[in-house]
């Protein structure tokens, strides 16, 4: 019997190479990119029994892509899901920043068809290397029709995981993604697709703006010294996201800054923990949640400090106030 699901054709898929590990190789400096995706798509297009279209984007250790490039990515990606030459779209991509571009594709791309970002843990030439098993599921995933509608997935080690959720958890090994506090979506098996979780919405969409702000990350930790904070008054940065103790809370010696701060540019905090998001009513001392948002900060709902940043950025890139970013926050739980 045709299994409705899956059906038994061989599926279009685009695979956009990037570089990273999964096209390094030992040298003598250490490992560097060696593999064109042409080399890797070579590998796996009988494997995954897909027809396989590559697509060189770039050549980069993931550390160096920037909003730009994940802009650029988001492109071609919408353009393969409108034009009908494929059904779904794999990328490869370094691991360090995969859950960064994975969740800014999620926010620009809006595809009608599945893109799956995956990756490799270990170099090429390694033993036990991971990036061709990686590109096979990546592929089986981005081939089956119970995928659509997800969003952007990361699949790795065999699962598959949203983009709003997932985080590179280890710096070795090759089960090194999770969506914590929750779990992935499914998994890969035997050559099919299981979905056992699906987002209750799809993510909202943003674009890219003509403008590049400057959006640091800063981590709030026991005795952090006001001086720290204070240099941010100066200017030279156009938003702030706050990685805070608990579910969200400062020293009360800087709340009197985050103050002037949050007056002057959008401010956004989340929770540095793993798990769930940040508070909203719960404590009321100087520098607890409520009294952060009463003095015009932005909690971060359940999006962890890369994800905050990652969005605000793109918000302000496209010029956004300050009621735009909370209100895009308080989709996710926060504002």
């Amino acid at each position: 019997m045709t299994d409705p699901v899956n059906p038994p054709v061989r599926r279009r898929i685009a695979l956009l190479s990037t570089g990273g590990t999964i096209a390094m190789t030992a040298s003598s400096r250490g490992a560097e990119i060696a593999l064109s995706g042409a080399d890797i798509g070579a590998r796996i297009a009988e494997a995954a029994d897909i027809d396989l279209t590559v697509v060189e984007v770039f050549a980069k250790p993931s550390a160096n892509i920037d909003l730009a490039d994940m802009g650029h990515l988001a492109g071609i990606a919408r353009h393969l899901a409108t034009d009908g030459s494929v059904d779904g779209i794999v990328i490869a991509h370094g691991t360090d920043t995969i859950e960064e571009t994975a969740w800014g594709l999620d926010l620009m791309t809006q595809s009608s068809i599945p893109v799956v970002v995956t990756g490799a843990m270990r170099t090429a030439d390694a033993p036990g290397a991971d990036g061709l098993a990686n590109l096979i599921a990546g592929c089986q995933v981005a081939a089956s029709l119970k995928t659509r509608g997800l969003g952007v997935l990361v699949v790795f080690a065999e699962e598959i995981h949203a983009a709003s959720l997932v985080r590179k958890t280890r710096t070795f090994g090759p089960h090194a993604f999770s969506s914590e506090p929750l779990g992935p979506l499914g998994w890969v098996c035997e050559g099919g697709v299981e979905i056992v979780m699906r987002p209750m919405a799809p993510s909202p969409a943003l674009s890219l703006g003509a403008d590049r702000p400057v959006v640091p990350i800063l981590v709030v930790h026991a005795g952090f010294e006001p001086e720290a904070l204070k240099l941010f008054e100066a200017g030279g940065v156009d938003g702030l996201v706050l990685a805070l103790p608990g579910g969200g809370h400062a020293p009360a010696v800087l709340a009197p800054t985050l103050e002037r701060l949050a007056a002057r540019m959008p401010v956004v905090f989340c929770t540095r923990t793993r798990g769930f998001g940040t508070l909203r009513a719960t404590y009321g001392y100087a520098g607890a949640e409520t009294d952060l948002i009463q003095r015009g900060l932005i909690a971060a709902g359940s999006l962890d400090g890369l994800k905050a940043r990652c969005a605000l950025a793109l918000l302000l890139s496209q010029g956004a106030g300050r009621e735009a970013v909370r209100g895009f926050f308080e989709g996710f739980g926060g504002g």
